[in-house]
């Protein structure tokens, strides 16, 4: 497992395409983004930790990360210090994968969620 190529499992990219509708966020990586926050700002290790990857969405750590990527690469390095995982590049592609399908998961249960407003508010409260 490796940072280099950021793939979805099939019911994330189902969640998604009916994210994409609600939101009129037409662009994998930026509701992907906003998953990974979502989910990285709960404290809890997320339950599930193999996930198949076998839709065929991905996209490379460059598109998901954009000009931030040291950033987020930072954000899941912190997190699995604070898991008690180590700094391994499989433990941080990891971290990166269950956490982004759990906030996928966590924008994909939100009913309020219908517009732009909605996502910043269900990552900001």
């Amino acid at each position: 497992m490796s940072l280099e190529v950021v793939r979805l499992s099939q019911p994330a990219r189902d969640r998604l395409i009916r994210l994409k509708r609600t939101t009129g966020i037409t662009q994998w990586n930026v509701l992907c983004r906003w998953a990974l926050a979502l989910s990285l700002k709960d404290p809890s290790t997320p339950l599930v930790k193999d996930i198949v990857t076998d839709s065929n969405v991905e996209m490379t750590w460059k598109t998901f990360a954009g000009q931030h990527g040291d950033i987020y690469l930072a954000l899941l390095k912190q997190r699995c210090i604070a898991d008690g995982a180590p700094l391994t590049d499989e433990n941080v592609a990891q971290t990166l994968t269950v956490h982004l399908h759990r906030g996928i998961g966590y924008l994909g249960g939100h009913k309020e969620l219908t517009s732009v407003e909605g996502l910043i508010g269900s990552v900001a409260s």
